[in-house]
């Protein structure tokens, strides 16, 4: 849906360029709906077009609102970090297991400066 504004000429050229005048009208009219219940932080995030909560995180924060995690948003990230964290321990593990690179490096040439 598209929503037109009707501004006085005189105060749109003061008050900036159309498309970061569209974006700021855009932005206060999500945040006034979001602190009157109309949307969810999930509903305010995709009219806004953020892709992380971190974003919608930031935007909030610089907005005057700070409002922490619920206790669901904190489980499901603390979550993720495990798997991504696990995911990378494994790929490490095969990689050493099979021989291939430690950080760069062979670890039989790291096993032999070690018996030096």
């Amino acid at each position: 849906m598209d929503l037109t504004v009707p501004i006085p000429d005189e105060l749109a050229a003061r008050l900036g360029a159309a498309d970061e005048l569209s974006r700021r009208a855009l932005q206060a009219f999500a945040l006034a709906e979001y602190q009157a219940g109309r949307l969810t932080r999930p509903e305010l995030r995709r009219l806004l077009g953020f892709s992380t909560r971190y974003e919608l995180g930031g935007f909030l924060k610089a907005n005057g609102i700070n409002e922490g995690m619920t206790p669901e948003e904190f489980e499901r990230d603390r979550e993720s970090l495990e798997r991504a964290k696990g995911k990378t321990l494994a790929a490490e593990f095969r990689e050493f297991r099979h021989g291939r690179t430690l950080g760069g490096l062979d670890p039989k040439e790291l096993i032999r400066e070690g018996l030096r």
